[in-house]
């Protein structure tokens, strides 16, 4: 489980497509929460879950659509 959450957070950062890093983020922001969970911290988990994995990802997914991109050739 941190081997995932760290190759996700690799993966955020070295991607250049933001999409795909903001949902890279979005998978690390879960693979966090599981591993609160799995430490018995089901508050800080739930927390996790719905504030990172949620909303802050609908506003990067946002911000990533509502910007123009330039063509790639």
């Amino acid at each position: 489980m941190i081997v995932l959450t760290v190759f996700l957070a690799l993966l955020t950062v070295e991607l250049k497509d933001l999409l795909h890093a903001a949902i890279c983020f979005c998978g690390m922001c879960i693979t966090i929460g599981a591993l609160f969970w799995l430490l018995n911290a089901p508050y800080v988990s739930v927390f996790q879950l719905l504030v990172y994995a949620g909303a802050v990802i609908v506003l990067f997914i946002a911000a990533v659509m509502l910007t123009k991109r330039e063509e790639e050739t």
